[in-house]
């Protein structure tokens, strides 16, 4: 067996398992398979099956797909593509030899395949089915004429044949349509209509497929091609009345009239009102004598003939909603005449009927639309007074009765008639005190209020909004004339409270029941109006709160950044005027939050692609200037200073880096480290301590890497910003007890540049609590010391500081450290020392007694420890050190040489000192 035989055999396989299965998820694998493979079979792939084998293949395919109610398994494309392949399976079969059943059966399966391609929106593939139908219908007409015996017989198969070739041509015209072939649709439908005569019950189906194929084309805009087929439709349904009612021929006119009005050609005007015509009388109806209107007003025909047509509806009975209807169509085409004149007949006409509060609210709004105020005046106190006397607004016309008075009220409002609005208001509130209900009473009083306010009538003003918060405190609208009207009266406590609530309200947390609900929007623009109006009438304390809540609530960047410069410009000059004191803490705070909040807007717009690059940069130069002086304006505030520096810092991260934006960051960061160091000096504990001096560190990191980049932009040689960095530094590491201090140091001895007091205050930073390296703290004295001597012009008393600093770390509390450095070395210093002031006459007299007094206590010291030669060593030092007092002399010298005279005499009695010494030489060598 071939290749092509094998794939056959597949394809009769899947036929036969899908037509035994009722539900199964491979059903529509099945189908789409059977599609797809019948393209490539015909009938020699399947020479070894007879023509009834097949035959009967597609007919059970062609049933299972019909009969089985499998619409949840498989849609109506599939059950159209089964269709098609159990056709393609039919038509492969010899036709020659077929019988007229089988014909009959082709024909019959072609046309239902076809016509299911055109109902799933596939009319390319109906094409092809619907000819083979009509080769079909030619081949039995073939056999049917041969084997015809009589008249009779031949008419009978004629009319059989005919209402299936019917079938096919409309199916044809439906494809057609499908495909937009207008030409080939139209001829169609004029072949069948053509056949009518011989088959005239199928005059209402051709009448409503050309009906259909109308309206599709007036969806499409197609007026032409709609006007064909309605026209057709209405021909075609005159030709058996019997069929086709006189509701549904008005109804075809109608459309086809309406295709004509939407022309939009003058010269279709008269074809739209001949069809309407017709239709009205066909079947009169209300939408066909409103339609006729709408072409009589599209044609611009004269006010009389108008009035014709109106005094015709009126004859007509018709019911006042419809009446009003063509009252407000003439006036919206601004035929004022007969429209008032219509609706003064109506309101005549329909004065006992329940709902002659329609017109009546009708009359009201057409007057007030042109302008004719007077009578529409007059309308409104006789629905005031009817409704007084008991001829009452049903409950749904009450409200449309307020809105127009208030729409009529807004309008005078907006060209700035705000007595005129005030007249309209009291209409609605004149009303509202007979009929109590439904009115948003507290609106209409805030309306009221605004309107006094404009007119300088503050009492009146305060009465209306007082009657507004009885009804509606919450509302955040009753708050803002409330916060207005206590602006006007110079209330800053009351118009404060008011802002507080607007605040509450837009947090949502309003302490009552069924509080009103609102967006944020809302409350958020009235912020902005507030924050204007307080400004405007020299309120600036409430001008800040508000401006503070706008810069919290607001979603615009734009808008916070807008309300937070206004706010700084209203804050500073009144803080920086402010002794310290808890008012000014909580301001700087305040001002604080709000430039964290300038910054998260800020970055906010660099990051928007809807922000230009220039304003975001403009802005954060502004506030970046803001937070600097803010920070030098808390030198006594070493924390808040911090974070405005900070704050700064973060700011100019938006900036472009020119030297200028780095120099302020370098400043804010070396001010932030300096003041995170000195709190952690403070620190209570150990972790806050370790927190604040990491903290530090990276402040420190970063200036170092802006401070490398703004090195490349100019000299900076005299900036004490790289000693400062490795000071801070080093504080961190000695502090935090860095193994990496050591590598650290290694590279900071050999820098060139650091000075004697450079050196200082690192021996003062590597003892301070916690830190404790006295070893480098006397390498680094030793350095300052050497720095100081090579100097050519030496200061003596910055040299005599250093000379106590490194002395009183060799020898704390009087008592020489051996473990940091041997005895004969400690001498050494107190010798250089003398030998200095020996040679220098600017030496503070001060210092030198110090080191007098030091040496003595450290005789005294040895003494005490039985070390008679090296008390008495001590001592005469230190009367070396008198001998270089001036003024000071005269107070020590008698009882200097007394006590030495005593200490000597006491020397020659002592025993054993000469042991004694030798053992404490040796404890000190080791």
């Amino acid at each position: 067996m071939d290749e092509t035989d094998f794939r056959f055999m597949d394809f009769k396989e899947i036929v036969e398992n899908l037509i035994v299965r009722d539900n199964s998820p491979s059903i529509p694998e099945a189908i789409e398979r059977l599609f797809n493979d019948i393209a490539n079979i015909n009938r020699d792939s399947m020479a070894e099956i007879q023509d009834a084998q097949v035959e009967e293949m597609a007919v059970n395919l062609w049933n299972w797909a019909v009969t089985k109610r499998v619409g949840s398994v498989i849609s109506e494309e599939q059950k159209a593509k089964l269709r098609h392949v159990a056709c393609k399976l039919v038509c492969m079969c010899e036709v020659s030899t077929a019988s007229e059943d089988a014909i009959r059966r082709q024909i019959l399966m072609n046309m239902k395949t076809g016509k299911g391609w055109v109902d799933v929106g596939n009319a390319m593939m109906a094409d092809g089915f619907f000819q083979a139908a009509m080769v079909g219908l030619e081949q039995l007409y073939c056999k049917l004429m041969q084997r015809a015996s009589t008249e009779a017989d031949i008419t009978l198969q004629k009319s059989a044949m005919e209402r299936d070739l019917f079938k096919v041509v409309s199916y044809q015209a439906e494809a057609a349509i499908a495909l937009g072939d207008f030409q080939r649709a139209s001829s169609c439908s004029l072949r069948c209509k053509d056949m009518l005569i011989r088959l005239p019950k199928m005059t209402g189906y051709l009448h409503i497929l050309c009906y259909n194929f109308g309206i599709e084309a007036y969806k499409q805009n197609k007026y032409d091609e709609s006007s064909f087929w309605l026209s057709q439709s209405y021909d075609i349904g005159k030709m058996d009345k019997n069929t086709v009612g006189p509701e549904m021929l008005a109804k075809v006119l109608r459309l086809l009239a309406t295709a004509y009005l939407d022309w939009n050609d003058r010269e279709y005007c008269d074809k739209a009102l001949h069809a309407v015509n017709l239709a009205n009388k066909e079947h009169l109806n209300p939408a066909g004598i409103f339609l006729k209107m709408k072409i009589l007003l599209k044609s611009e025909t004269a006010n009389e003939e108008l009035h014709e047509a109106v005094m015709e509806i009126l004859h007509l009975d018709m019911s006042l909603d419809f009446c009003l209807n063509v009252a407000k169509l003439l006036m919206d085409h601004e035929r004022e005449f007969v429209g008032f004149d219509l609706m003064k007949i109506i309101c005549e006409r329909f004065k006992s009927s329940e709902d002659i509060g329609k017109a009546l609210l009708l009359h009201i709004d057409m007057l007030l639309q042109r302008k004719e105020e007077l009578l529409a005046k007059e309308k409104i106190e006789e629905i005031i007074i009817g409704h007084q006397r008991g001829r009452k607004l049903k409950p749904e016309l009450v409200s449309c009765f307020h809105n127009i008075l208030w729409q009529k009220a807004a309008r005078s409002f907006e060209v700035q008639n705000y007595a005129e609005a005030l007249n309209w208001y009291h209409y609605s509130l004149r009303f509202y005190a007979i009929d109590k209900t439904d009115l948003d009473l507290a609106k209409l009083q805030r309306n009221m209020a605004s309107c006094y306010l404009h007119l300088k009538q503050l009492d009146k003003a305060r009465a209306s909004v007082r009657e507004a918060e009885r009804h509606d405190p919450t509302n955040i609208f009753t708050q803002f004339y409330i916060f207005k009207i206590a602006v006007l009266e110079q209330n800053s406590t009351r118009a404060l409270r008011a802002i507080n609530t607007l605040e509450k309200l837009i947090t949502g947390v309003v302490p009552k029941e069924n509080a009103l609900r609102v967006d944020k929007d809302s409350p958020v623009t009235l912020l902005s109006l507030i924050a204007q109006f307080a400004l405007e009438n020299g309120q600036q304390i409430v001008a800040g709160k508000a401006l503070e809540y706008l810069a919290q609530y607001s979603e615009d960047p734009q808008q916070v950044l807008s309300a937070l410069k206004c706010l700084f410009r209203l804050a500073l000059p009144k803080v920086s005027q402010m002794s310290e004191s808890e008012s000014r803490k909580k301001e700087m705070d305040r001002l604080l939050a709000c430039l964290n909040k300038a910054v998260l807007k800020i970055a906010h717009s660099f990051h928007d692609e809807n922000s230009t690059e220039d304003s975001t940069v403009n802005e954060a130069q502004w506030f970046r200037k803001i937070a600097w002086n803010l920070a030098v304006q808390c030198d006594k505030d070493p924390v808040t200073m911090r974070e405005f520096f900070i704050l700064s810092y973060k700011l100019s991260r938006f900036c472009p880096s020119d030297q200028v934006i780095l120099i302020a960051q370098k400043t804010c960061l070396l001010m932030a480290a300096a003041v995170d160091l000195e709190q952690g000096r403070k620190a209570s504990t150990t972790s806050e301590q370790t927190q604040l001096l990491n903290r530090a560190l990276e402040e420190i990191n970063e200036c170092k890497h802006i401070w490398n980049i703004l090195k490349e932009t100019g000299n900076f040689s005299g900036d004490p910003c790289e000693t400062l960095l490795l000071l801070y530094e080093f504080e961190v590491k000695a502090k935090m007890n860095d193994p990496l201090l050591d590598s650290f140091l290694e590279s900071l001895w050999e820098l060139p540049h650091l000075e004697s007091k450079t050196f200082e205050t690192i021996a003062l930073l590597a003892v301070e609590k916690p830190a404790h390296y006295p070893s480098i703290a006397l390498k680094a004295l030793n350095r300052a010391l050497l720095l100081y001597k090579k100097k050519q012009s030496i200061d003596a008393v910055k040299y005599s500081k250093c000379v106590r600093n490194l002395i009183n770390l060799l020898v704390p509390d009087g008592v020489p450290s051996t473990e940091l450095c041997p005895p004969e070395e400690i001498w050494g210093y107190f010798e250089d020392a003398l030998s200095f002031i020996s040679h220098t006459e600017d030496y503070p007299e001060s210092e030198t007694l110090w080191l007098m007094v030091k040496s003595w206590n450290i005789g005294i010291y040895m003494y005490g420890g039985k070390k008679y030669v090296s008390a008495e060593k001590w001592c005469d030092l230190s009367l070396h050190f008198l001998d270089h007092l001036g003024s000071l002399k005269r107070n020590y010298e008698t009882q200097m040489n007394t006590l030495y005279g005593e200490l000597v005499e006491a020397l020659s009695k002592s025993k054993g000192s000469v042991f004694n010494e030798e053992d404490w030489n040796k404890a000190s060598k080791q």
